[in-house]
This record gives C-alpha cells, sequence and structure tokens, in this order.
C-alpha cells in the first residue's frame, strides 16, 4: 500500500503549502495596513464608579476590532476619582511629549474635554461622577501628566463606613 501512503504525504503536503501561501498573504496585507502608521497604542483601565458598577475606559489611537488611526489622534490613559478630604473631582491624564502651551482643555457640569495640538495628538472626552462647577477648574501640567481639580456642585460624601483592616 505504498500508493496510499504517498497520497496523504501529498495531501498533508499541499495543505502546508495552502497555509504557508495564507501566512505571506496576511503577512503583505498586515504591512499594507499598517504602513505609516505608528506607533499603535491601545489599552483599557477598569475602575468601580460611584453606583459600584464596573466602568471600563478605553485609551489609545487603535479601535478593535479593526486597527484605524483616529483622525491622527491619540486617546490619553486618563483616571477620574474623587478626593473626599479636598471635596475634589480629580482627572489625571497621561500626555507625554506635549508642551505645556499645546493643551486645551474644555469642562462642562457632566464632562471634560482634553485635546492637544502640535507634533504628539491627544482627544478625549472625560465623563465625571458627580456634576462640577466648570468655573472653579485648575490645572496642572508636569512631566507629561496633566491634573485637572474640579469643584463639585454637591459635598463629596463617603461612600460608605471605612473598616479597619486588621
Amino acid at each position: 500500500m505504498w500508493w496510499w501512503d504517498r497520497r496523504w504525504r501529498r495531501f498533508f503536503e499541499d495543505i502546508e503549502r495552502e497555509i504557508e501561501e495564507m501566512e505571506r498573504m496576511f503577512q503583505r496585507e498586515f504591512a499594507r495596513a499598517f504602513e505609516g502608521k505608528q506607533p499603535y497604542v491601545y489599552g483599557f483601565s477598569i475602575t468601580i464608579g460611584p453606583d459600584g458598577k464596573p466602568v471600563i475606559r478605553r485609551f489609545g489611537n487603535v479601535e478593535p476590532p479593526w486597527i484605524e488611526e483616529k483622525e491622527g489622534y491619540r486617546q490619553p490613559f486618563v483616571d477620574v476619582f474623587t478626593d473626599e478630604k479636598s471635596n475634589e473631582v480629580k482627572v489625571v491624564a497621561e500626555l507625554p511629549g506635549v508642551r505645556k502651551e499645546e493643551i486645551n482643555i474644555e469642562a462642562t457640569e457632566k464632562t471634560v474635554h482634553i485635546e492637544t495640538t502640535g507634533e504628539r495628538k491627544y482627544r478625549t472626552d472625560v465623563d465625571l461622577p458627580v456634576e462640577v462647577d466648570p468655573s472653579s477648574a485648575r490645572a496642572n501640567y508636569n512631566n507629561g501628566v496633566l491634573e485637572i481639580s474640579l469643584k463639585p456642585k454637591k459635598e463629596i460624601k463617603p461612600r460608605g463606613q471605612r473598616i479597619k483592616v486588621e
């Protein structure tokens, strides 16, 4: 039954050739799709919102499942938290490679819009956990980190009672 062995061997060789051709095709298409659009940044952060439910925020200059650059802008990594001691809402955004003069910030009672101009472009809209007074906003930029502090319209109350860890 030597002819049977040869037939199976040829069958698997044909399959292997097809797989190699598909790999070459994917490499060509991948290289063409990403030509001149580097670096790629994509990630997400998960925090617990004021209602106790998880909040997922994506950041970067690509969107899944298709990798596409968003109009030349990157979405920075942003974290939002409430500071009960100083009664403030703080927005912290990572904007590496940007000068202070290139940062534009607009605040409403419920959102903060951050956008940069210049060589590195970032843009994002941040939803705030509580309503704030936009006129109370203060911003500080140091070593690629932007920190925005806003006063809430109502006092921030603790979510619960502190429990001592033993």
